[in-house]
């Protein structure tokens, strides 16, 4: 079969015919200029975090088929924008999840304009559209959701007064900060962070108001005094208890109110009640058993209940050895039993007494009380390790 051939004027006419039946590109079409920008909201006011946002002008097919020029995405903050858009009329449509939840039918573009279409649908007429199951489960919905914000709310007034009131503690303003834990505590009377800082703010006005009375040469024994004293104590067993009955009880929370029970009791002169929570600290928070031991410990030696504080101090060095300031206690328990020989009037200390003030002379060699310590040393006939004895001054 021969080829057909084409004579060069032939084919320029069937160019130009061609080029006839071809529909030529409006002006919008040729300079898609115009864009669109919005938010959108779910049926409970919140903005949809998810979906995108389609344009179509196709409105002659069902929703399977429906052809869409532009699609742009929704994102996290509920917002969408898109650009390179031609001027139309435009059927808008929200997608999540490749299924439509919301449309605007009638959406006119203009060429170069910047078009705002937003959604919401919390509207009435979008809600009267569902069905009874969707509303129904729309207004759980929207209770769950009213309460969470509720007690996000809560949640987050609490945390204010904390931490104002630890704040108003730690500059001495004992008052405010009982009035904000006041109130804190009764707005959630089961936590018991809240009831521990409570107690932080009352232990510290009972030692404001002692210190007060020293100075006024009062006695600080006063009934007052002592029921601040009372009612910070009260403030920790409730920290305590509530901490031990709940589902996952914290050991920081139960040794640091076990730890300041103990001093406000120690302060109002419940020493034995005082110690049972210092050990009751240790147990409940192991880590920080030694200090807890060590603070039991000074606080019997300061009411003079010298063997009961070598022997909590004794608790403190078996769980931190390295607690430099336990062997001083020990040493000055102990030291207060030494024995004076009637003839030679030498000195002799019981035992262990001087193998704790060698072991903190080793731990600090300069420590606040090491010159004291080498002092007592020489002072009953002991000579002070070479490895810590030269007359370095302590440091100040």
């Amino acid at each position: 079969m021969k080829r057909m051939k084409v004579s060069s004027t032939v084919a320029v006419a069937l160019l130009v015919i061609l080029a006839m039946a071809r529909p030529a590109a409006s002006p919008a079409q040729a300079q898609a200029t115009a864009s669109i920008h919005g938010h959108v909201n779910n049926a409970i006011g919140q903005a949809l975090q998810k979906g995108e946002v389609r344009l179509t002008t196709d409105r002659s097919s069902d929703e399977k088929s429906r052809k869409f020029q532009y699609t742009f995405p929704i994102d996290a903050n509920g917002d969408y924008k898109g650009t390179g858009i031609a001027a139309g009329n435009y059927v808008v449509v929200v997608y999540q999840d490749n299924k439509s939840i919301d449309f605007n039918e009638s959406v006119v573009i203009a060429n170069g304009e910047d078009k705002t279409v937003n959604f919401d649908m919390t509207r009435k007429e979008y809600v009267d559209k569902m069905t009874p199951e969707e509303r129904k489960t729309l207004e759980e919905f929207k209770k769950k959701n009213a309460e969470a914000m509720a007690g996000n709310q809560k949640i987050a007034n609490l945390n204010s007064l904390l931490t104002q009131a630890r704040t108003d503690t730690k500059a001495g303003n004992f008052d405010a900060a009982i009035t904000a834990m006041k109130t804190a505590t009764t707005q959630k009377p089961d936590e018991s962070i809240l009831w521990v800082t409570l107690g932080d703010a009352q232990l510290g006005a009972a030692d404001a108001g002692a210190k007060a009375a020293k100075t006024a040469g009062t006695s600080p024994n006063d009934p007052a005094i002592v029921q601040k004293y009372t009612d910070a104590a009260t403030s920790y067993r409730k920290a305590a208890e509530l901490n031990a009955t709940s589902k996952k009880p914290n050991p920081d929370t139960a040794g640091a109110a076990y730890n300041q029970l103990g001093q406000a009791l120690a302060k109002s002169g419940n020493l034995k009640e005082a110690s049972d929570a210092y050990e009751q600290a240790a147990k409940a928070q192991p880590a920080n058993a030694g200090m807890y031991y060590f603070n039991e410990a000074a606080t019997l030696f300061n009411s003079g209940k010298t063997e009961e504080a070598a022997a909590a101090a004794d608790k403190a060095i078996a769980a931190d050895p390295k607690r430099a300031d336990a062997y001083y206690i020990k040493g000055q328990s102990l030291i207060q039993k030494a024995s004076v020989d009637p003839k030679t009037q030498k000195i002799t200390a019981p035992p262990g007494c001087v193998e704790a003030y060698q072991t903190y002379l080793e731990l600090v060699p300069e420590g606040p009380r090491s010159e004291e310590v080498k002092g007592i040393l020489t002072g009953i006939g002991e000579q002070v390790k070479s490895s810590y004895k030269a007359g370095k001054p302590a440091k100040k």
